[in-house]
């Protein structure tokens, strides 16, 4: 049995833990719904071309003749990075910018290339349309790191509210079995125990939902600290040396099989091109990925000399950029097609419920005292459980 002291310092920590997130907790979860079904929505909605029908077994183009096409269509731009595409089979993208290490937004663009003729099939430059803006508002809030950074705060925030929450549901619940909706109360009480049974059903998923929205909040440092480590050791052999030109780059084809031959179990997936600011500015970084459910979320770099196509490393991430990528299909339920993201998203919804179901009892009751409150929860007259919000009593 709690003591009223030990009641009221954790009804204290959901109290205002859940005020100060409330908000951007009901923003995440709008935002996140439509992203869940980013795939099909960009499916059913895109216009990009398909690579075209050829025999089946045809050989993939050179990525050098493709690499050189996209060169010679904009030739003062910059082929930072060259990647398959998930959606389209046979199709291999390029994206340009101004530089290897500046942005200039009128000058980036992707390029898409039928992997097996090199044949351009359409380009576009980077728009704000409804899912970019939707992705942008759940990751950072238009304000890149900052906002990334506020945003896993208030992901801290959630977390320290759903486990206060517990620890004050019990007492609540003393008196009230499982489940029970008073329907013979006022309404306030009605949605006060809908409430409470919605966020104790949910109450893993929106764990599992906040801690690992927390740790997606930390990939640009988490990816900072990894090239902070690995990398100066990695150039130390070419310490005064400037970062070849483009014209001095070895064969794109060669790196790839360096990497191939390196890693057989995996398929390539991306490739970065020498940066600064992004990369290595004396490598292919080319990302690798397994083969099964599992494994095709967790990458393993290989870096390759950009002059000598010699291979320099292939080995996997640090532990904590492995949390990071299991953490990412977690948090959006992509790992197991569109049955596991339809319970997603069902869930989603729920929290949403819960979510403005909390405001609206704050708000109902929120000049109450809280020795009241604390009264109420040592009668066990009522209860509240309150796993991301505003609380209610």
């Amino acid at each position: 049995m709690l003591k009223s002291r030990t009641i009221r310092s954790w009804y204290w920590v959901h109290k205002w833990s859940s005020l100060v997130c409330t908000l951007f907790l009901l923003m995440l979860c709008l935002t996140g719904l439509p992203l869940i079904f980013r795939d099909e929505i960009d499916a059913a909605f895109g216009h990009d071309a398909p690579a075209a029908e050829l025999p089946e077994g045809t050989p993939d183009a050179s990525l050098d003749r493709i690499v050189a096409a996209g060169r010679q269509r904009y030739p003062q731009e910059y082929v930072r990075s060259l990647f398959w595409d998930e959606d389209r089979p046979h199709v291999v993208n390029l994206f340009l910018a101004a530089g290897p290490d500046t942005d200039d937004p009128a000058r980036n663009r992707f390029m898409a290339f039928d992997a097996r003729t090199a044949q351009l099939l359409d380009e576009h430059q980077p728009s704000l349309d409804f899912m970019s803006v939707m992705l942008r508002l759940h990751e950072e809030l238009f304000l890149d790191l900052p906002g990334e950074l506020f945003l896993g705060l208030m992901g801290l925030l959630f977390v320290a509210s759903i486990v206060s929450g517990v620890v004050v549901y019990g007492p609540f619940m003393r008196k009230l079995e499982f489940g029970t909706v008073r329907r013979d109360k006022s309404r306030r009480v009605r949605w006060l125990d809908l409430h409470n049974l919605l966020g104790i059903t949910i109450l893993l998923w929106i764990l599992v939902v906040g801690a690992t929205g927390v740790m997606n909040t930390l990939a640009t440092p988490l990816f900072g600290l990894w090239r902070a480590q690995a990398l100066p050791v990695l150039l130390a052999q070419y310490r005064g040396k400037p970062m070849p030109e483009v014209a001095q780059f070895g064969s794109l084809d060669q790196a790839v099989a360096s990497a191939r031959q390196a890693l057989p179990g995996n398929e390539i997936g991306s490739v970065v091109f020498p940066t600064a600011r992004f990369g290595s500015p004396r490598h292919y970084i080319i990302w690798t990925k397994g083969q099964t459910p599992v494994t095709s979320r967790l990458f393993t770099p290989v870096l390759v000399d950009v002059q000598t196509n010699a291979l320099t490393q292939a080995q996997g991430l640090p532990w904590y950029l492995r949390a990071l990528e299991v953490s990412r299909p977690l948090h959006f339920g992509d790992y197991g097609g569109l049955p596991l993201k339809i319970i997603w998203a069902l869930l989603d919804v729920v929290a949403i419920v819960v979510l403005g179901s909390g405001l609206y009892l704050w708000l109902a009751r929120r000049k109450s005292p809280i020795e009241a409150r604390i009264a109420e929860i040592e009668r066990g007259e009522v209860y509240a459980f309150e796993t991301a919000q505003v609380t209610t009593q």
